[in-house]
């Protein structure tokens, strides 16, 4: 059983929502980004998924772009990222998850990616440009290493995707609350239980809806349908205004601590 498998397996046990936590790996640079990651841990996310900084993020709302802007300008690369993980590992309780583009994982090599993140101790893999139909290469490279593959499922996806994404996904299905770009919200979208029951009907496997939450109301919703809710923008914000503070860890494991609460 894979540590995800574990974390969602007793979460079902427990009958509590999970919180999977978002931060951009490298911000505001490497050394404080090691420090907000073991405060989340310690806040007690059950997931944190890693952002890999990229200088085309698509899918991300403006205050992801920023944050990937000030990890790439303190030089964090995939490379680096893999790097923290590393240094991290035996200090951080919850899963890993990669959360990238295709882009910086080509350039690399999948392969040589594949091996070099399970070093590293990443247990999951969500590459968000790369649909379950071209993901063949890529998903045999993490099985070969152990590594979970995570898809997207938005509100539009169809029941046939839907499908594939739990045949060969692993860990736990990201479902995308609503549709448009990341950012937290003051309310959760009609879209997301709609989304969760779709899912819900095709497959047993774990599923984390995420866009827009930043509250624990909002996390409380989510657990009526899904497994876990996905908490990004909110979590980067607050690293975002604390960056020069000397407490930074602090107040990421306050802020994480209320979501839980």
């Amino acid at each position: 059983m894979s540590r995800l498998d574990g974390t969602f397996a007793r979460l079902r046990a427990e009958q509590r929502t999970g919180l999977v936590a978002y931060v951009t790996a490298g911000d505001p640079d490497l050394p404080r980004s090691a420090e907000v990651i073991r405060a989340v841990d310690r806040g007690g996310a059950d997931v944190i998924e890693l952002g890999v900084p990229f200088s085309d993020p698509l899918a991300d709302g403006p205050v992801i772009q920023r944050a990937t802007e000030r990890a790439l300008a303190a030089g964090t690369t995939l490379a680096r990222v893999l790097d923290l993980a590393a240094s991290l590992r035996a200090d951080v309780a919850a899963p890993l998850v990669l959360f990238t583009y295709a882009n910086p994982m080509v350039r690399m090599g999948i392969p040589a990616f594949a091996r070099r993140a399970r070093e590293a101790g990443i247990d999951g893999v969500l590459v968000l440009d790369l649909p379950p139909e071209e993901a063949g290469e890529a998903r045999a490279s993490f099985v070969a290493e152990g590594l979970d593959t995570i898809f997207l499922l938005s509100p539009t996806t169809s029941v046939e995707r839907i499908r594939r994404a739990a045949e060969l996904g692993g860990g736990f299905l990201y479902g995308i609350s609503r549709l448009g770009v990341t950012g937290a919200r003051a309310d959760v979208a009609d879209s997301a239980e709609s989304l969760a029951a779709r899912v819900r009907a095709e497959t047993t496997r774990p599923l984390a809806l995420g866009f827009g939450f930043s509250r624990p109301e909002h996390v409380r919703a989510v657990g009526r349908w899904a497994d876990a809710a996905v908490v990004g923008s909110a979590l980067v914000q607050v690293v975002a205004e604390h960056a020069g503070n000397p407490d930074l860890g602090g107040e990421v494991e306050r802020y994480v601590r209320w979501l839980r609460s």
